[in-house]
């Protein structure tokens, strides 16, 4: 074997691929939970070892050379090797114990899963959770999540999915804003009221325009990606918005506007790798979300404001 080889680690491929993908040492650093210099170092390890230069330095960044273009193919399949080992060994784990990584989105992670996660927890004490709230997607081939609680489903080869239930969405307003500017009777009446929309995503204007409405970003007096934010600013009195009906009939302070108007619902699925699904502390952890989501799904009308759990 080529001496070059055996000093080439995975760690190094690691971040070799990562700062490829990225063009920038500190969001490879980030994205690998390691220090900025350190992946530096593993950069000029890496071409070292090869004894190539990989990378041309830029004010702004990284990018790839000539020689490191025609090397990344070799290190991806690599990458897709050692994952592909990495799910091989964790599906024969047989252990009702060990961590569990689970991906959500913000708003799910902190409103739903707090509660499931706890009532596990405590029926099974040899099982950690490392909780990822985001709102990109996590690579489950890569391992970078085990279990993905999503509003989508996946269409990715080798991933099983679940549908948990539709959530029901509607429009909301905190009551302090309504009392200073007026309560909507219509549709018309709503549109001319300060609404809160997304600032870079079009899921808010795709839905509106779902519903036949010629919806423009500028319709939005005040926009926000996060969606822990965005329901921060509903509630503060910012204007009218969409929510997870769930939450909005159980916050004290906001009112459900044109509750009679059709609105879309967001699905929600659970992934896994078909790898690891059956591993038992995985499967565990699978069945305890998909029950405890469960109740959230479907019609949410009549549930009464309870006044300890105010959102935020």
């Amino acid at each position: 074997m080529d001496s070059r080889l055996t000093s080439l680690d995975w760690s190094l491929v690691q971040t070799l691929l990562a700062v490829a993908e990225t063009g920038s040492l500190s969001e490879a650093a980030r994205q690998l939970g390691i220090s900025q210099p350190t992946a530096g170092r593993q950069v000029r390890q890496a071409e070292e070892a090869l004894e190539v230069t990989l990378f041309h330095r830029q004010p702004r960044g990284l990018a790839l050379t000539e020689t490191g273009h025609a090397l990344m193919p070799h290190a991806r399949r690599m990458a897709e090797a050692f994952h592909g080992l990495s799910l091989a060994a964790a599906g024969r784990s047989d252990r009702l114990s060990g961590p569990v990584r689970v991906t959500a989105s913000v708003f799910t992670a902190h409103h739903f899963l707090p509660d499931i996660l706890a009532r596990l927890r405590a029926d099974e004490p040899e099982i950690s959770i490392d909780l990822v709230p985001t709102d990109e997607s996590e690579n489950l081939l890569y391992r970078e999540a085990d279990i993905a609680v999503r509003m989508y489903r996946s269409e990715q080869l080798d991933i099983v999915t679940r549908h948990i239930g539709e959530l029901e969405l509607g429009i909301y307003a905190a009551t302090r804003y309504l009392d200073r500017a007026g309560r909507p009777e219509t549709l018309a009446d709503l549109l001319q009221m300060d609404l809160v929309g997304y600032d870079r995503s079009d899921l808010i204007l795709r839905g509106m325009r779902e519903m036949g409405l010629d919806a423009q970003r500028d319709w939005f007096a005040t926009r926000c990606d996060h969606q822990g934010v965005y329901w921060e600013l509903l509630r503060s009195g910012c204007g009218i918005g969409f929510a997870q009906a769930w939450i909005g009939e159980r916050t004290a302070g906001m009112e459900r506007l044109l509750p009679d108007l059709p609105m879309p619902t967001l699905p929600l699925w659970l992934a896994a790798h078909e790898a690891v699904r059956t591993t038992p502390r995985i499967r565990r952890v699978w069945d305890a979300l998909a029950d405890g989501l469960a109740p959230y799904t479907g019609p949410v009308r009549g549930i009464p404001i309870d006044p300890c759990r105010p959102s935020g």
